[in-house]
């Protein structure tokens, strides 16, 4: 859905000399293609003004900028206080756990997030969920070992044929997931929340073999050998795969992490990994990001990290600044009133 309304900015002279200029802040520079993407698309609208500002510096100048790009900014209360020109509040793709919703609808701050399956974030992330399976499978860090050591034929790994697949959260990422799994000849259990058509945008006759709720999830846990997670992180679902629901996947199973690192108890994937009932862990999220290189869950040499890029690819990142183009300077009118486009 597209909802277009008008909001008067605050009128401002910025450093390009335009009056009523719109300024946009990008929070830290981790994910730079972000910005750099974006302001390539903004050169021919001179009356936005884009910055990128150091994540510790973001509570000092907020109080400057009308429109927030957060990326993995929390914004709390505290610091929406002080966005006293702010309109809208913007993640840069999907994700809005980091933001204060309530206290920004008492500010009269919208916010807002591109839906994935608009993008081409959902398909990037779903083949890299696709990505952490094989490499776990097919043991990614001895086959690199055996690379430098000069070895051959080693190690000997698993294939994805004929696996039982748990997708937890069957969202825009989830369907992905499913259709790219298909082929493989596996099995696709899946849980959400809410299967009615209203909320599943594509047929599920062959692509899902069994369904339900988040409260059946340990007994199709039981059922599977791979578990992959695309939930969204919010106060119910932090640290939901604990040591219950690891204990009751079979010995040997895998579990993939391509939503939030938060998802996971990490002291239960830690002692699931050394008592060796995890048989591989492959994510890209972490509990903390950027994650710490000496972590000791990384030495495991059955766990394999990428540095949070599911949705990261050419494609998504440029239709993503596209989109947010449109959003913050597809029209002008002669009364200064900026059309922002929300997609809901």
């Amino acid at each position: 859905m597209v909802i277009i309304y008008y909001s008067k900015m605050a009128s401002s002279v910025g450093g390009n000399g335009y009056s009523d200029v719109t300024r946009v802040l990008f929070c830290g520079h981790y994910w730079p293609a972000s910005t750099i993407y974006t302001k390539e698309y903004l050169q021919n609208y001179p009356f936005i003004q884009v910055d990128e500002v150091g994540l510790e510096h973001v509570p000092d100048v907020i109080q400057n900028y009308h429109i927030c790009v957060v990326k993995n900014k929390c914004i709390d209360s505290d610091i929406i206080a002080k966005a006293t020109k702010m309109k809208i509040i913007m993640q840069y793709g999907v994700g809005l756990e980091g933001v204060d919703i309530n206290a920004a609808t008492e500010q009269k701050i919208k916010v807002a997030r591109i839906p994935g399956s608009t993008t081409g974030n959902a398909i990037a992330c779903a083949e890299m969920a696709i990505y952490l399976t094989l490499g776990v499978l097919r043991k990614q860090k001895e086959m690199d070992t055996a690379v430098i050591q000069k070895d051959l034929g080693l190690p000997v790994g698993e294939t994805i044929f004929g696996k039982t697949i748990l997708i937890l959260g069957f969202g825009a990422i989830g369907m992905e997931i499913a259709k790219r799994l298909r082929p493989f000849g596996v099995k696709i259990l899946a849980t959400k929340r809410n299967w009615s058509s209203n909320t599943v945008s594509c047929d599920l006759d062959g692509l899902v073999d069994k369904k339900s709720g988040p409260e059946d999830m340990y007994e199709l846990a039981r059922e599977a050998d791979i578990v992959i997670t695309c939930m969204t992180l919010n106060n119910e679902s932090v640290g939901i795969v604990d040591h219950k629901f690891l204990s009751a996947l079979k010995k040997g199973s895998y579990l993939i992490n391509i939503a939030r690192g938060r998802l996971l108890d990490y002291t239960a994937v830690f002692n699931h990994l050394e008592s060796g009932h995890l048989g591989g862990l492959g994510i890209d999220v972490a509990w903390t990001e950027p994650f710490d290189p000496e972590d000791p869950i990384l030495k495991f040499p059955n766990v394999i990290i990428t540095p949070h890029v599911a949705g990261i690819t050419e494609y998504s990142y440029r239709t993503m600044a596209k989109v947010y183009t449109c959003f913050f300077a597809m029209h002008k009118v002669t009364s200064h009133l900026p059309i922002m486009y929300l997609l809901l």
